[in-house]
């Protein structure tokens, strides 16, 4: 089931079942309980993340081009930081470039495969991990490479956690339906042009590895946001540096999932 979230014409935050054709019906109830189906179809004002986190919690360096294309060594664990949950941004509204990442302005995207944990996951094993993911989603998982690098004292989560940093969506897609989440191809446009255009089969681990790490050194909370890492073609690697400016238009797409635009303001 492709699941959204929406503010309707009548101002209320609502669930939508959505199909091909943008066609959406209401649904009732809420994510970690169960969804009951309405033949009520609703029309959609404004397209929200398909979900609130109450925890982001990031991959870095998990696919084998990218680590390549940076020159790092394959990492021995799953590298993790953090965003705030305050970062949270929604489809097509605008990613703010701050006062603080103008000086030099080095603010990169990173298209990255979002897993949506459904249930309290603790020391899971890989064979069961993906029994605890409610779905998926896409994650721009917005770098200002002047705080996270050495130019700003190397603040991971300085550098990853401005408002509007981590746009979701435009929808949550049921794990029924994405079986094997190994095999999708995931791809970043700016202004039109690729950036990125790789296939989750490249990561470095797994999501149901990652998942079995995480989950044995913390408890995962539902609705707790995995962002699984970014593949290779990023700004700050090429000749010259590609960073985002204000009037960029990114979209992010990845198989079976969808596409998530943003503009840059």
């Amino acid at each position: 089931m492709h699941i959204i979230r929406f503010i309707d014409e009548n101002d209320l935050i609502c669930y939508g079942r959505t199909d091909a054709d943008n066609n959406t019906v209401l649904l009732e109830g809420d994510l970690y309980n169960g969804f009951k189906t309405t033949d009520k179809e609703v029309k959609v004002k404004k397209l929200l993340s398909p979900v609130k986190p109450v925890a982001i919690l990031c991959i870095g360096l998990n696919y084998h081009q990218h680590a390549q294309e940076t020159g790092a060594k394959l990492p021995r664990y799953p590298v993790l930081f953090m965003k705030n949950p305050a970062t949270l941004n929604h489809p097509e509204d605008p990613i703010i470039i701050p006062p603080l990442c103008m000086d030099p302005p080095q603010v990169d995207l990173e298209v990255e495969l979002a897993v949506v944990i459904a249930k309290a996951a603790k020391n899971i094993p890989k064979a069961r991990a993906l029994e605890y993911v409610l779905g998926y989603t896409i994650a721009n998982d917005v770098s200002a490479r002047r705080w996270q690098k050495k130019s700003g004292g190397g603040q991971w989560v300085l550098g990853k956690s401005f408002d509007t940093f981590c746009p979701l969506g435009p929808c949550l897609v049921t794990a029924d339906e994405i079986p094997n989440p190994q095999t999708l191809q995931i791809k970043s446009k700016l202004n039109g042009n690729v950036m990125q255009d790789t296939n989750t089969s490249d990561m470095i681990f797994s999501v149901a590895e990652i998942i079995e790490f995480l989950s044995s050194c913390m408890t995962l909370l539902p609705g707790t946001v995995i962002l699984t890492g970014t593949p290779s073609g990023v700004g700050f690697v090429r000749n010259p540096p590609v960073f985002l400016k204000p009037g960029d238009r990114i979209e992010l797409t990845i198989d079976q999932i969808g596409a998530l635009f943003n503009p840059v303001a």
